[in-house]
C-alpha cells in the first residue's frame, strides 16, 4: 500500500514539475516578447543579457511572429487591375483551347455571388470562428441559385472540353446547373442528397436534408422506401472537417482520381486549395512531367509556385471573359431545366414532419409559414465539425 501511494506521489510530483516548467517556459517567452517590441537603444543591459543567454527561444519567437505576419497577408484579398485581368483572361483562354483534357477543382469562392458565404475569406465562416465572433445571418442555402461559373463549367463539359469537375462544395449548386453527375465529385457532399446505409440508394430531395444531422451523427430521420428492413437509415452525404467519406456517390472518388491522372491542365476556381492539396491523388505524379495548373482566386494559395498562370480575380469576372475569348455561349440558369426540380423524390404523407426546411418546388403561400426559417444564423452544415480550441 505504501508503495502504492510512493509511486502516486511520484507521479503527481513528476506532473506538477511538467506544468512548472511549462509555465516558466512560457513566462519566459512573453518577457522575451516585450524585450523584442523595444528599440535596441531602449534595451537595458540586464535584458540583453536575458536575449544573449536565450538564444532558441528569441528565434523561436521571432518565426513565430513571422509565421503570423505571413498567414494575414495571405489572408488578404487581392484583385488584380483591370488590364492585367484581362490579359490573364486571354491566356487562360489559350490554355483552355490548346489543353486536350481540362478538370476543374471548385470551392467555396464559386458560390459567394450566389450569397453564399466561403470559409477563409475575411468575412468567411471559419474566419468568423477563428476569431470568435459571431456568425453572421445568411439566407437558406435553398434560396441560392447557380453562378454563371457553374453555368459556364457545364458549358464547358458539353462542348466536351472540361471533362470532370471535383468539388468542395456541398451547396448542390453543380448539380442544379445541369453538369451530370457522372461527370462530378462532390467530395464533401451535397446537401440534397441522402443515402441508404444498406443499398446505397440516392435519393436527390428539393430541400436541404442536412435539418436534424451534424458532426459524426448524419440520420436525416427517414427510412428507405426500396428496403424492407427497420434498419435501412436514410443518412445525409456531408463530410464534416475531422471526418473521411465512404460513400461511394456522390462523393465519387474514383473518377476524381481517374480524370486527374488524365488531365493535362487542372483549373482551381475559388478555392484556398488548403484541403484540396492533401488528396494526393488530385496531384498525380507523371513520368512526362505534372499537369499544367491554372488557379482563380483571390487569396494566396499554398499551389500558386507550381502554377502555370494564377488569377487574383473573381470567379464570375474572370469567366465572363474567358467564355467571350472562346466564343461559347452561357445558357442562362432555368429552374424548369433544374434536375431536382424534374428527379427530387417527394417524401411520403408519414414523411412530411422530418422536413421542416424550405423546399424548392413550394409556391409562396405554401412556404409561407416556413419564411421565418429562411434566414438562418448556422444553416444546415455551415460552421459543424470545426474545432475551436480556446
Amino acid at each position: 500500500m505504501d508503495a502504492k501511494c510512493d509511486l502516486r506521489r511520484d507521479r503527481k510530483d513528476t506532473h506538477l514539475k511538467k506544468i512548472r516548467l511549462k509555465e516558466e517556459l512560457t513566462a519566459k517567452k512573453r518577457r522575451i516578447q516585450t524585450i523584442l517590441k523595444k528599440c535596441i537603444s531602449d534595451q537595458t543591459e540586464e535584458e540583453l543579457q536575458i536575449l544573449k543567454e536565450s538564444k532558441s527561444l528569441v528565434e523561436m519567437v521571432l518565426n513565430r511572429k513571422h509565421k503570423i505576419e505571413l498567414n494575414k497577408e495571405r489572408a488578404k484579398e487581392v484583385e488584380d487591375e483591370a488590364q492585367v485581368l484581362a490579359h490573364k483572361c486571354l491566356v487562360l483562354s489559350k490554355l483552355i483551347r490548346e489543353a486536350k483534357g481540362v478538370v476543374v477543382y471548385t470551392g467555396a469562392g464559386i458560390s459567394t455571388s450566389a450569397q453564399i458565404p466561403d470559409y477563409r475569406g475575411p468575412n468567411g465562416v471559419w474566419t468568423q470562428l477563428k476569431n470568435g465572433s459571431h456568425i453572421g445571418q445568411h439566407l437558406d442555402l435553398v434560396m441560392a441559385e447557380p453562378t454563371f461559373t457553374h453555368m459556364a463549367i457545364t458549358e464547358l463539359n458539353r462542348k466536351r472540353i472540361v471533362k470532370h469537375v471535383v468539388s468542395q462544395n456541398c451547396d448542390g449548386l453543380h448539380l442544379r446547373s445541369g453538369l451530370p453527375q457522372k461527370h462530378l465529385s462532390e467530395i464533401h457532399g451535397n446537401m440534397y442528397i441522402e443515402v441508404c446505409v444498406n443499398c446505397k440508394t440516392q435519393y436527390l430531395r428539393a430541400f436541404d436534408v442536412t435539418e436534424k444531422t451534424s458532426l459524426r451523427r448524419h440520420k436525416t430521420g427517414r427510412k428507405c422506401h426500396l428496403c424492407a428492413k427497420e434498419s435501412a437509415d436514410l443518412i445525409d452525404t456531408i463530410v464534416h472537417f475531422g471526418e473521411k467519406g465512404k460513400l461511394l456517390w456522390p462523393l465519387n472518388w474514383d473518377s476524381a482520381a481517374k480524370q486527374s491522372s488524365k488531365a493535362d491542365l487542372i483549373l482551381c476556381l475559388g478555392s484556398s486549395l488548403k484541403v484540396l492539396r492533401k488528396y494526393q491523388c488530385l496531384w498525380p505524379k507523371r513520368t512526362q512531367g505534372w499537369p499544367q495548373i491554372a488557379i482563380v482566386n483571390l487569396q494566396w494559395t499554398p499551389k500558386d509556385s507550381q502554377s502555370v498562370l494564377k488569377i487574383n480575380g473573381k470567379c464570375d469576372s474572370v469567366m465572363k471573359e474567358v467564355m467571350k475569348h472562346l466564343n461559347i455561349e452561357v445558357k442562362t440558369y432555368q429552374k424548369s431545366l433544374d434536375p431536382i426540380y424534374c428527379f427530387a423524390t417527394p417524401l411520403k404523407t408519414e414523411e412530411e414532419v422530418t422536413c421542416n426546411r424550405i423546399k424548392l418546388f413550394e409556391s409562396a403561400d405554401q412556404s409561407k409559414h416556413k419564411l421565418c426559417d429562411s434566414v438562418v444564423s448556422s444553416p444546415g452544415w455551415f460552421g459543424k465539425g470545426i474545432k475551436r480550441k480556446k
